[in-house]
């Protein structure tokens, strides 16, 4: 038998979540979610689970169906209970998207971007004072955290700091962090700045590591820290499941 990663206590949390997401109750329905968490876990094909788990044709379809109706993001949300907004820390990652990610049909973006490393997606990532994840998007390698932050930042509630590196020093994004209720921002000046940094709260930035373990968190699934899904929302989906997975305990 593999090694599961729900426990009772978990279980009972995340399916009532489900059935709120009217998903059917179906007597295998706790083993297909493992699976589905196994797979997140180890990162292996969707034909190599285990059979302890069923038949991995049926494990994948409903995965499949339930990221296409937004459902994992969805249950991602529900389970972000009573976050901490005191500071909020954002900051991106870079994600190795592997070949088998590659050909998927359509004319869609898929989120994958080109790079001398080869194929590269990016995650921008919002935590809250507890670094837990609240918010996140995805985007190709060649969108940059300037670019992709002013869609972030507009998900964030009425949070009363925002603390992001060097890689935010943009007057816009601190003119929309402004305007968010006047949210502060702490975001240091790059070398190249007219402006000094006089004005920086230092003491406070040393705490954007919390996004940082964040990350460190979420990378240790497998099937986040290395993409193989071709699809974006797939991959979405095990972003989602992944943060959902550290409220659980919450």
């Amino acid at each position: 038998m593999p090694r599961l990663m729900l426990s009772d206590e978990f279980w009972s949390k995340l399916e009532k979540i489900l059935l709120q997401e009217a998903i059917y109750n179906k007597h295998n329905l706790r083993m297909t979610v493992e699976g589905i968490l196994y797979r997140m876990r180890v990162g292996c094909p969707w034909r190599a689970l285990p059979k302890a788990f069923g038949c991995w044709n049926s494990i994948y379809k409903r995965f499949n169906a339930w990221s296409s109706n937004n459902k994992w993001l969805r249950i991602f949300k529900a389970l972000t209970i009573d976050p901490d907004w005191e500071w909020g820390f954002i900051d991106g990652s870079y994600v190795k998207a592997q070949s088998p990610s590659a050909g998927a049909v359509g004319q869609e973006a898929q989120a994958i971007g080109k790079s001398c490393a080869g194929n590269t997606t990016k995650i921008h990532l919002a935590v809250d004072s507890c670094g837990l994840p609240v918010e996140f998007d995805i985007t190709g390698r060649e969108v940059n955290d300037c670019s992709a932050a002013p869609q972030l930042i507009a998900k964030l509630p009425d949070v009363e700091v925002i603390v992001a590196d060097k890689g935010y020093d943009s007057e816009y994004i601190r003119e929309q962090i402004v305007k968010k209720k006047g949210v502060k921002a702490v975001i240091p000046r790059k070398r190249n700045s007219l402006k000094s940094n006089a004005d920086m709260d230092w003491g406070l930035y040393r705490y954007r590591h919390l996004v940082e373990n964040a990350f460190t968190r979420l990378k240790q699934y497998r099937a986040v820290a290395t993409r193989y899904d071709k699809l974006k929302r797939n991959y979405e989906s095990m972003v989602a499941i992944a943060c959902g997975y550290l409220w659980l305990p919450m």
